[in-house]
């Protein structure tokens, strides 16, 4: 279940499943990505309650490039620099992690066991390309987790209501997972894709049981006075992003 919470009187979004772990999801007003020159200090303001929040310097607060790929990788302490990379996987208690949306799908996994988290940025490219499951698969290639025991929350992001894509994009998805069921639908002669169902089949296809996987229901079109979205506010370059911290 999702439930909200404050830093410094900003909202920030929780995941119960993930008890134990140190996460959120941040809001409009917890905003800590921006391009745009007025949001600037709000950012950097952010930036600081959050590190103060955390107890760590601001250089430990770190984030991929993030290019729509399915390329995972370690966070190593003293390293901020991750090129061509949509997801982290964090084992250290030096660092927090960060990635940035508006409209994709965040997907937070953490093993309760081995006290290691990852963070993963699904656009429909990288779900495509299976980065959900391929997190999974390097956590427990590299460090030992059994699926079975991990537990996983996909964030706010653009819902089965509002998400449609061309032929191209459903192609591509539908062979993502092997039980693509329900996950899209016509409307209207308009294709409609389940993102967030996606990512949700792919953890249960790679081992995850489906009780430990949390689903946000906030969609970032329709809950768009909390979440930032690409779509509906014209290639915005503001973000929400999804926070991890061991």
């Amino acid at each position: 279940m999702f439930y909200f919470e404050e830093i410094n009187g900003k909202k920030i979004l929780k995941s119960s499943v993930l008890n134990g772990l140190n996460h959120f999801f941040t809001t409009r007003e917890s905003v800590i990505k921006t391009k745009e020159p007025e949001f600037e200090p709000i950012v950097e303001n952010n930036k600081k309650e959050i590190c103060k929040y955390f107890g760590i310097d601001e250089k430990d607060l770190i984030h991929p490039s993030q290019t729509h790929t399915s390329n995972v990788e370690v966070a190593k302490i003293g390293v901020s620099s991750y090129p061509d990379t949509d997801g982290l996987i964090l084992t250290n208690k030096i660092q927090a992690v960060y990635l940035n949306f508006a409209d994709c799908t965040p997907v937070i996994i953490y093993d309760p066991a081995h006290k290691i988290a990852a963070v993963s940025h699904a656009g429909w490219r990288g779900t495509a390309g299976q980065i959900a499951l391929k997190t999974v698969q390097k956590m427990c290639a590299d460090f030992g987790s059994n699926p079975a025991g991990l537990k996983a929350a996909i964030g706010p992001a653009i819902s089965f209501c509002c998400y449609n894509v061309g032929e191209d994009v459903y192609r591509q998805l539908i062979v993502s997972v092997r039980n693509f069921g329900r996950l899209s639908e016509i409307r209207q002669g308009n294709i409609f894709v389940d993102l967030k169902g996606i990512n949700k089949q792919q953890l249960i296809e790679s081992g995850l049981r489906e009780e430990n996987i949390d689903v946000c229901p906030y969609c970032t079109v329709c809950n768009n006075e909390l979440f930032f979205s690409y779509r509906k506010e014209n290639a915005t370059t503001n973000r929400h992003s999804a926070v991890v911290k061991l």
